[in-house]
């Protein structure tokens, strides 16, 4: 995705893909993700990454989803966001996400 590296390496290590990106859709709309926060150096992340305003509006617009903090609180039972990607919306149940480890990226 054009736009996706990570400005000024501030070096995170994971990205946790979910949302329909990850489904058997043939032209997802948009992608939900979250990421380890994990040795980045906040200073030097793009402020877009930390925008939660507006319900996101700066990260959809210029990645076309949303980005999380994979250990921020999700919902009102104290899921982290890794692992609220982890649940079925539908049934409850556990579910797959794709991770991509970043080490190499800057």
């Amino acid at each position: 995705m054009p736009g996706m590296l990570w400005p000024k390496s501030p070096h995170c290590p994971m990205l946790y893909l979910d949302g329909s990106f990850v489904t058997d859709k043939a032209y997802p709309g948009d992608f939900d993700a979250c990421w380890d926060p994990t040795g980045v150096d906040v200073q030097r992340l793009d402020p877009v990454f930390l925008d939660f305003s507006n319900r996101r509006a700066a990260q959809k617009a210029r990645f076309r989803g949303e980005l999380f903090l994979a250990n921020a609180k999700a919902d009102i039972a104290g899921n982290t966001f890794l692992r609220f990607f982890q649940i079925d919306k539908n049934t409850g149940k556990a579910k797959g996400i794709v991770a991509l480890g970043l080490g190499g990226l800057s």
